[in-house]
C-alpha cells in the first residue's frame, strides 16, 4: 500500500498548520484568520492572502446573520457548505429568473437577485460565481432596495469579476464584506468562507 495520510482530521490539522506556516495574515483582521485559512485550503494558493479584502466587522456581523437564510447565486455553493443546518436560498433555477433575464436582457444570475428581495434585509449574501449577480446586488442597494447584513463576494472569471469586486470595495455602502481582488474566486472559495464562519477550523 502507498504511504500517505488517511485520517481526515489529521489531514485538516496538518493542512491548516502548513497554511499558517507559509502565510502572513497581518494585513487582515485577526477575526478573519479562520475564513482566510479555509479559503486558502479550498484553492491551494497561499498567495491569495495579499488580494483578500475583509472588513473589520465582517466576521462578527456575518456570523450573526447565519441565523437567517443565506442568499447565493450558485447551487454548487450549497453543496460546499459543511453545516447542513444552515438555510441556503438560491433562486437561479426559479423559472421567474429566466423570464426576468429575457425581459431585461440580462443574465439569469443577475435576474435571480431580484427574487431575493423578501429575504435580503439583514441576510448574508454569498456570491461565488457570477459577476453580474454582484453588479445586480449593488445596483439594487444603490436604488434603495433591502440591505444585506454582509456580503461575501467571490465571483470568478475574465469578464466583470475583477470589476464587480472593485465596485464593492470602492463603495460597500457601509455593509461589511469579504472579497478577493482580481479574477480569482469561485464557489469553493465562497463556501469555504461560510465554513470558516460557521465551523471555524474544527
Amino acid at each position: 500500500m502507498m504511504d500517505y495520510l488517511r485520517d481526515p482530521s489529521a489531514i485538516y490539522k496538518k493542512s491548516f498548520a502548513i497554511i499558517r506556516g507559509e502565510t502572513d495574515f497581518s494585513g487582515l483582521p485577526v477575526s478573519a484568520e479562520a475564513i482566510a485559512i479555509r479559503m486558502i485550503h479550498a484553492c491551494g494558493m497561499t498567495d491569495i492572502v495579499g488580494d483578500l479584502r475583509i472588513s473589520e466587522d465582517f466576521v462578527a456581523v456575518a456570523t450573526k446573520a447565519l441565523a437567517k437564510p443565506i442568499l447565493t447565486d450558485a447551487e454548487m455553493l450549497r453543496h460546499g457548505i459543511i453545516d447542513k443546518s444552515l438555510q441556503v436560498i438560491c433562486t437561479l433555477n426559479d423559472p421567474r429568473a429566466r423570464e426576468i433575464g429575457i425581459s431585461k436582457q440580462t443574465t439569469r444570475s443577475a435576474a435571480s437577485v431580484e427574487l431575493w428581495a423578501a429575504h435580503l434585509e439583514g441576510a448574508l449574501v454569498v456570491i461565488g460565481n457570477a459577476p453580474t449577480a454582484l453588479f445586480a446586488l449593488l445596483e439594487m442597494i444603490d436604488s434603495g432596495g433591502p440591505r444585506p447584513a454582509a456580503i461575501a463576494a467571490f465571483p470568478v472569471g475574465f469578464v466583470g469579476a475583477a470589476e464587480s469586486k472593485d465596485e464593492l470595495v470602492k463603495n460597500p455602502h457601509g455593509i461589511p464584506y469579504a472579497t478577493i481582488l482580481g479574477r480569482r474566486g469561485g464557489t469553493a472559495m465562497a463556501a469555504a468562507c461560510v465554513n470558516g464562519l460557521s465551523k471555524g477550523l474544527t
